[in-house]
């Protein structure tokens, strides 16, 4: 409590009365001795620790540091022991937002890999657990010799037959000693007149059968997985010149199935398509992964070549349903049977059914929600038992038929007229409001900006769902069920994102834009300078037009712009950042090395720093570029959840959901001289790129345009020089009609 209270006091005075910059102070609470024999002294780590937490949710922007060889003083001279000790402690302090610490950086080992006893005895005194915790310590400690930190017995499994150390490194994804134990097993089948392609069939097999097993029984997660694929594709890399050297490709091995998967034409991201291959192989399934931006031709001759069992395709953004709905019309056309599989965050059960499924009658159609239920889909539409194939293939028959007539049957919101829905708009007193103006008008570029400086923005949640570990972060970290597979995924995280750091590996660029601009009905000019006569941009905008309850808007964005018919000087802002730049070769690299955990860990960190980036220049501009918000001071969790003024919609997103306004915003911002371009469809090159505006009212919150009518569709087609075809097939998952048939209002 006095810690908490003499920090409070000074960052009051220094922040408050001072102006000192939150961010520029350091706080140290002070770390004491613990386990002293003194009874007073064993609360002193955890005072550490939850003053370090109060501090850092209740003085925003300010820092912890602390000496932590204090905290081991106790047991000066015994090195294990204090080894211990400090990694015990810093795991606790930094969970609880501990910025900064002095300690020699060779006595802080890894927590998970202190023996149980041991952590279990220093945990006791670390976190007062117990009277007796520090006799305990004294005890264990005694028996502590240099290196006595980590697992003794964590090598016992080096001294098991070689099948058993291929199974135990798979399971656990080590690789560390895998092309010797490869090795080994390939010269004991060789001295009996065996072949290099049994290790693969036997031995290896069996490991990734076990992994199979555990995964399927909910006893793996999939970070592992794709670590055990690691271990399996370096051994198999191992074999392959034994096997070509005896003219037998490894192709001799009889996979359960051959899958042909791609990410769809314009559409670039592949970190789920990537893990769904992964996950597959792992199961003894060969897959063909033919990369992102691929057309439907190249797909289906790719298909016949490969004499594919299944095709499997994958998409992020929502032109890729249509485009996912034109392969399955051509498979028809060109007369496949062959099982179709649907993945990707766009698509769901019922687009599968309903949108998908009826242009392609001659084979089954699957929508695949997650990488875990790809192989029991796979199993049971390739199963050579008969029976079992059929009651699948009939179940799936009879689920997509109810969800059609689900479908059919459903009866959508109550569309009202478009000019009804405009006159609910959202009120404004715009009389009472003055337009906050810029510090500057034009484009500003951020060059290779400082990637630590982002990555203190990550908002981790999302990092975890991409490795199909559900929960909250940090929550999760403590799960029961998924809490060691996602401490262990964040560590390598943490690791890597330590390592592209230091080393530069991404470059993070970065435009932005701040125009007058005012509101013109349902959208947005954006003009060239403050004499407003010169329109650089139009950015139409779709209005909610479902039946509203008394006293709720139908709202648009455009009506948190200042009309222009007040004669108001508003102002909206641009962006687009990346930090995928030069990506491509790192991934490459992991690639080749048969290393596609590393590979997709590079990638999940990309997109998570792309988000942190967006957040961080959205700050910058309130605070300094647009200026209106210069008094925020915001902890990264009040920005995560946004709880600030303003909002910044981006194209594609429920409240803008055309992705065909990305061209003009990139004409705006002349976004490719900074790395960015577009797909045909509008995805963003690299992937892990974000692009959108700045919307300053007060007012301004988020909201999903939802279902629209033919009318505002028509009048949307018309504002845009579009024809109606073209915008019906863009905003396709908005229609609340179908094309082609007039549905009165």
């Amino acid at each position: 409590a006095r810690m908490t209270e003499i920090c409070a006091r000074a960052y009051r005075l220094l922040v408050d009365e001072v102006g000192f910059p939150a961010e520029d102070i350091v706080f140290d609470p002070n770390i004491f001795a613990i386990a002293t024999g003194i009874e007073e002294h064993n609360n002193y780590g955890v005072d550490f620790i939850e003053a370090t937490r109060w501090i850092r949710d209740n003085l925003p922007y300010a820092k912890v540091s602390g000496g932590v060889s204090n905290v081991s003083f106790s047991f000066r001279g015994n090195d294990p022991a204090r080894e211990a000790i400090h990694t015990v402690f810093l795991y606790h302090a930094i969970r609880a937002g501990m910025t900064m610490g002095i300690v020699n950086a060779g006595m802080v080992g890894v927590y998970d890999d202190l023996a149980p006893e041991l952590r279990e005895r220093v945990e006791d005194v670390v976190l007062n657990r117990r009277p007796d915790a520090t006799e305990r310590m004294i005890e264990v400690a005694g028996t502590l010799k240099a290196g006595g930190a980590k697992v003794e017995q964590s090598l016992e499994w080096r001294e098991q037959e070689v099948g058993a150390r291929l199974t135990h490194a798979m399971v656990h994804g080590i690789t560390q000693w895998i092309i010797e134990d490869t090795e080994e097993a390939r010269a004991g089948i060789a001295a009996r007149g065996g072949r290099p392609i049994e290790v693969i069939e036997g031995p290896l097999m069996d490991g990734m059968n076990v992994v199979g097993d555990l995964f399927g029984a909910g006893k793996m997660f999939l970070p592992q997985v794709v670590k055990s694929a690691r271990v399996m594709k370096q051994a198999v890399g191992h074999l392959v010149p034994f096997i070509e050297a005896e003219k037998a490709l490894s192709g001799e091995v009889k996979a359960k199935g051959k899958i042909v998967i791609a990410t769809v034409k314009g559409d670039v991201h592949d970190i789920g398509k990537n893990i769904v291959s992964v996950v597959l192989q792992c199961n003894n399934y060969e897959v063909v992964n033919m990369g992102v931006m691929v057309p439907a031709q190249q797909i289906l001759d790719r298909a016949r070549e490969e004499k594919a069992d299944i095709i499997g395709l994958s998409g992020l953004i929502t032109p890729s349903l249509e485009e996912m709905s034109h392969v399955a019309r051509e498979m028809e056309r060109q007369g496949f049977t062959l099982p179709l599989l649907i993945g990707g965050a766009t698509t769901s059960r019922t687009h599968t059914a309903v949108k998908i499924a009826p242009g392609y009658t001659r084979g089954p159609i699957v929508w695949v929600p997650d990488a875990s239920r790809s192989v029991s889909v796979c199993s049971s539409l390739l199963s050579e038992d008969e029976v079992v194939r059929r009651k699948y293939l009939d179940e799936l028959a009879q689920d997509y038929d109810k969800v059609r007539e689900q479908h059919a049957n459903k009866r959508g919101p109550d569309l009202i007229p478009l000019a009804r829905a405009r006159a609910n708009a959202q009120r404004i007193d715009w009389p009472a409001y003055v337009p906050p103006k810029p510090t500057f008008t034009g484009t500003r570029q951020l060059r290779n900006y400082d990637l630590a400086e982002i990555a203190a923005c990550i908002d981790w949640g999302p990092f975890f769902q991409t490795w199909d570990l559900a929960g909250p972060y940090p929550k999760i970290l403590d799960d029961a069920i998924v809490g060691e597979a996602a401490r262990n995924v964040f560590r390598d995280g943490q690791a890597m994102l330590k390592k592209l750091i230091e080393g530069r590996w991404l470059t993070a660029n970065a435009v932005f834009a701040l125009y007058p601009a005012n509101a013109v009905g349902d959208d947005i000019e954006v003009y060239a300078d403050d004499a407003r006569t010169k329109v650089l941009m139009t950015w139409h905008n779709l209005r909610q037009q479902n039946q509203k309850p008394e006293g709720r808007a139908n709202q648009c964005l455009s009506d948190y712009v200042a009309p222009k018919v007040t004669g108001l000087a508003d102002y909206i802002g641009a962006f687009a950042v990346t930090a995928g730049l030069n990506i491509d070769k790192r991934v490459d690299d992991y690639e080749r090395r048969n290393d596609d955990y590393s590979a997709i860990m590079l990638k999940a960190l990309a997109d998570r720093l792309a988000e942190a980036f967006t957040e961080l220049l959205h700050k910058r501009v309130r605070r300094e570029f647009w200026g209106y918000a210069r008094d925020e001071v915001l902890d990264n969790n009040q920005l995560i959840a946004e709880q600030y003024r303003g909002v910044r919609p981006a194209p594609g997103y429920p409240a803008c959901p055309d992705h065909t306004e990305k061209p003009a915003l990139f004409t705006l911002l002349n976004a490719p001289d900074v790395g960015i371009t577009l797909t045909e469809s509008h995805a963003m090159m690299p992937a892990s790129s974000v692009c959108g505006f700045y919307l300053s009212h007060p007012d301004a919150q988020y909201f999903a345009v939802g279902k629209i009518n033919r009318d505002q569709v028509e009048d949307y087609a018309k504002r845009k020089g579009m024809p109606l075809e073209s915008a019906e097939r863009w905003l396709a998952p908005n229609l609340g009609y179908e094309p082609g048939l007039v549905k009165a209002a």
